[in-house]
């Protein structure tokens, strides 16, 4: 099995869990900013601490801090933008439109690092936007009954700003993955991301918000672990496989998310959604050939 597909199903797996914990944090109405701040500051230590481990020396220090930049931006943007999202709209709802962004990546890819695809990857692209898009036409019936306009409308500005950040965090991760050493990467990018955090603690906490802290800080360390295996796979299978099938395996994450869902919180488990999983599948296994 090539190790690029090997460190994307890793990844896949590590992020589905990681988005379940977005869906924990707004059930329990946490202060965004401080589960972010957790989350963020955990992968940071982890990084830090690996990459002094391993004592690789940083090629171009100027273009890691440039590239780091970009990344924790537009990753914290996405990261706060979908668990504000998931305050007001449900996981079925939210995931689905929110990975329209990996058609941005794959066409991206395809221009400009000129993928080289066969047949059966095609394929498996298309059934993975698919699924995408079937599961976006979901929520008109009992989920928009429980929820405000007010709130849908706030709900879906947070989703498609989550939606373009999330594309631009990948785009700069596969540049990332191959001009620069990736733990020092995952080090600067998140201690970014944890300073941005930590500014925004105050502005998002709300009436509505949970005052204890000692949730989001927990649920944050809990992303933060497994965000970093994630992310570190995502990177190793982003220095050697293409960009356009490992963002079409990694994003159908939420996947993983709404079945957790389902599970944990009762959210219902419809046809469509079990169409979904199983062509999931079915797509992860044609982009394997």
């Amino acid at each position: 099995m090539d190790s690029w597909y090997t460190y994307t199903i890793i990844a896949l797996f590590a992020f589905g869990i990681q988005r379940f914990l977005y869906k924990v944090s707004a059930a329990r109405k946490c202060n965004t900013a401080w589960t972010t701040f957790a989350f963020m500051g955990t992968v940071a230590l982890l990084g830090s601490f690996s990459f002094i481990a391993v004592k690789e020396a940083v090629p171009d220090v100027l273009f890691l801090l440039f590239i780091s930049f970009v990344n924790s931006a537009s990753f914290l943007a996405g990261t706060m933008a979908t668990m504000e999202a998931l305050k007001h709209i449900s996981t079925s709802i939210a995931y689905p439109i929110i990975r329209l962004n990996t058609g941005i990546v794959v066409i991206f890819s395809i221009l400009y690092f000129k993928d080289s695809l066969s047949a059966y990857q095609v394929a498996g692209i298309i059934i993975a936007i698919s699924v995408i898009l079937i599961l976006t036409r979901y929520g008109d019936n009992g989920d928009h009954d429980k929820t405000s306009d007010r709130n849908m409308k706030a709900g879906f500005t947070l989703i498609f700003t989550a939606l373009f950040a999330g594309a631009i965090a990948a785009i700069s991760s596969k540049f990332a993955a191959l001009h620069t050493q990736p733990l020092g990467f995952i080090a600067v990018s998140y201690t970014m991301s944890t300073l941005f955090s930590l500014g925004l603690r105050k502005r998002l906490q709300g009436k509505e918000e949970n005052p204890n802290n000692r949730d989001a800080l927990i649920i944050g360390l809990c992303m933060g672990l497994v965000n970093f295996v994630g992310f570190y796979f995502l990177l190793r299978a982003l220095s050697v496989g293409p960009l356009s099938i490992i963002i079409s395996i990694t994003g159908m994450y939420f996947v993983i998310a709404i079945i957790l869902s389902a599970w944990i919180y009762k959210e219902r488990l419809t046809i469509l959604r079990i169409a979904g999983i199983v062509l999931t599948i079915i797509s992860i296994t044609l982009m394997r050939i």
